[in-house]
């Protein structure tokens, strides 16, 4: 099977000569994944684990995202990320917020709002053309919609988590624009693609680690319009959907179904209503899943046979599909390679002989390289 006939073979339930792999690591992982291996570059990575989705982008034309003189850089809404170091590596975070404490409309500056026209979409076609039948082939991030999290990178948590609470007119204006923005630049590039694009990804944060991080009430009032509507234009051109959603979001997997969801991404495992053999029983004939191996657990503090176990619960619980097997976030710093190699070669994906089918792959974003969408 090619990965697009084994994605797509898995999704719809028909068996798979392997199971379907979908890598996420962050920077410092993905080098040492390469340092192992002797890799050059993200695509090398991506077959060495066997990863079977490839992703299109359309070019940023827009404004110049400056760096400041403190190192900061912007964001697509005005906000500046710059980095945290921590023993064994570093991450971006909001450290410039330019919404917090706006109460008022007339006060909101509407001129770091993205459009959809920032974008060039000229080379979509191609890049869905080299990829067509290969891979399974994606379009977005996590951080596409996003309104609790990345509206938070730009006003602050407890803000927006209040705004909902009391339909902040700023907030609202702020989330009318973040969807605008997302749904017309996913509408643009689904047409562009004519049809060669598999899967959709967009995110938001509607779990902690214990449990909703919203009421029903307000997901339906504010979430759910928004979504249907994204998740009927994704279907209207041929493409399924899929949703990063961090913690526990299992209360909101019914309304998410009828919504229009496809694909639960990354399941993560920390509470019994997060377990994937009890989503798999509970939603497995209408959902869809991807992730689901604890990077705060299995893959940073488990062995190599608490990693292997882990996937051959999983090969057993979806032998014929459902599941596209990963970790449950990126693979965080301080993970044991010896974690890593385990859980791609138990599910039978791992590349270990390099050979120029390896070498030869030249493309491919650089572990450092920042992916702005992925954070905006």
């Amino acid at each position: 099977m090619t990965s697009r006939e084994r994605v797509l073979s898995s999704y719809e339930g028909r068996g798979y000569d392997r199971i379907p792999i979908k890598h996420e690591g962050t920077p410092e992982v993905n080098r040492m994944i390469m340092e192992h291996f002797g890799l050059s570059n993200m695509e090398q990575v991506l077959r060495v684990v066997g990863d079977d989705f490839r992703y299109v982008e359309p070019l940023y034309i827009g404004p110049e995202l400056r760096t400041f003189p403190d190192g900061s850089i912007e964001g697509y809404f005005g906000e500046r990320y710059r980095y945290a170091q921590f023993e064994g590596g570093r991450y971006l975070e909001a450290c410039y917020l330019p919404y917090a404490g706006i109460e008022a409309l007339d006060k909101l500056d509407r001129s770091h709002f993205p459009t959809a026209g920032w974008f060039d979409y000229s080379t979509i076609r191609e890049q869905c053309e080299a990829l067509k039948g290969r891979y399974a082939i994606c379009f977005g991030t996590a951080g596409d919609m996003d309104f609790i999290n990345s509206i938070g990178r730009a006003r602050g948590m407890e803000e927006v988590l209040t705004d909902l609470l009391t339909d902040n007119e700023v907030f609202m204006e702020i989330m009318d624009a973040r969807f605008n923005f997302y749904y017309e630049q996913h509408r643009r590039v689904l047409e562009a693609a004519g049809g060669l694009i598999d899967f959709t990804h967009v995110g938001d944060d509607l779990g902690n680690q214990r449990g909703q991080m919203i009421s029903h009430e307000t997901f339906e009032k504010h979430f759910a319009p928004k979504y249907k509507k994204y998740f009927e234009m994704v279907h209207s051109y041929g493409a399924r959907t899929m949703m990063h959603m961090c913690g526990t979001v299992e209360a909101f997997l019914p309304r998410l179904i009828e919504l229009g969801l496809d694909v639960q991404d990354v399941v993560q495992p920390t509470t019994p209503e997060m377990d994937i053999g009890y989503l798999k029983t509970k939603y497995g004939d209408r959902l869809r899943f991807c992730g689901s191996v604890c990077v705060q657990t299995t893959m940073a503090w488990g062995s190599v046979a608490d990693v292997e176990r882990e996937v051959r619960r999983r090969l057993e619980l979806f032998p014929k599909g459902g599941l596209f097997l990963g970790p449950s976030h990126a693979i965080q710093v301080g993970s044991p390679l010896e974690n890593i190699i385990a859980l791609y070669k138990t599910a039978g994906s791992l590349t270990e002989k390099i050979d120029e089918s390896i070498l030869g792959a030249e493309t491919g974003k650089e572990p450092e390289k920042i992916n702005m969408s992925k954070l905006f």
